[in-house]
């Protein structure tokens, strides 16, 4: 228990000695735009299917629960509002911060462990380049960029399986639906969610690149560095979002009150 604690630990600190060579490079040494531009729409390509079909059903799932609330309160016409707004604010930045790190970081993570141990990495240092200018810094921008364009799709298709799923299983019009989610969706929902998302990409981008980079131990270390990613990007992101959550409520108290 002590030794994983310490492991841990150290993995933790090492991963912000990592992050901070990633931003004095972007600071000092920053890659060609034509990289940035390319992992950017990678990443969004290679998400995009995946997190519009789980937005429409995270959408549709959230609109039947919530039926089953307000129905009995005679406040169906808040339905669109209330599972618009909770989705904004909660399910969809976590949705695509998962799915991000499922398929993007896990990817990532596999393609600089193989670099890594095929020696690509070693070789390009020789040539007297940096790699964390050339390879991570291209592909940690990509995906913290990225994200914001998954949460924009992942958002629209939520409205659009909730919508669907207001007039087919709670029996509301279309125009029902939509009329209360400008008045419940209110800015400080939308920026925590964007705030969210903000937060949740840089943990993945770290965390990817960190594991990836610094694989070892040929086939087998790669194969440890996809799993380590995959472990370490939900447990982060499940407690980035409980820290983000704390936050926002201070703030919100702080100004309000």
């Amino acid at each position: 228990m002590r030794g994983s604690l310490k492991n841990i630990v150290s993995d933790v600190g090492l991963g912000v000695m990592f992050l901070g060579r990633i931003l004095y490079t972007a600071k000092h040494s920053p890659c060609k735009r034509k990289d940035i531009f390319e992992q950017t729409w990678r990443v969004t390509q290679q998400g995009a299917v995946t997190t519009a079909l789980a937005g429409f059903f995270v959408g549709a799932v959230m609109t039947v629960q919530f039926t089953m609330q307000v129905k009995g309160f005679g406040a169906l016409g808040f339905l669109g509002g209330i599972s618009t707004s909770a989705t904004i604010r909660e399910i969809g930045p976590l949705l695509i911060a998962f799915m991000l790190s499922g398929k993007i970081g896990a990817f990532t993570s596999a393609e600089l462990g193989t670099m890594r141990v095929t020696e690509q990495i070693d070789a390009i240092k020789c040539l007297g380049a940096n790699p964390i200018q050339e390879i991570v810094l291209p592909r940690f921008i990509g995906i913290v960029i990225s994200s914001f364009f998954l949460l924009a799709i992942g958002m629209l298709m939520s409205i659009v399986g909730g919508l669907i799923l207001g007039v087919l299983f709670s029996g509301i019009s279309p125009e029902e639906y939509m009329r209360h989610v400008p008045t419940v969706v209110s800015w400080p929902s939308i920026s925590l969610g964007l705030f969210k998302s903000f937060v949740f990409s840089l943990l993945i981008a770290s965390v990817c690149t960190f594991k990836g980079y610094t694989a070892f131990g040929g086939a087998k270390g790669v194969g440890r560095a996809v799993i380590n990613t995959a472990v370490g990007t939900m447990v982060g992101i499940v407690i980035a979002d409980w820290l983000t959550s704390v936050v926002s409520e201070a703030v919100g108290v702080i100004i309000f009150y």
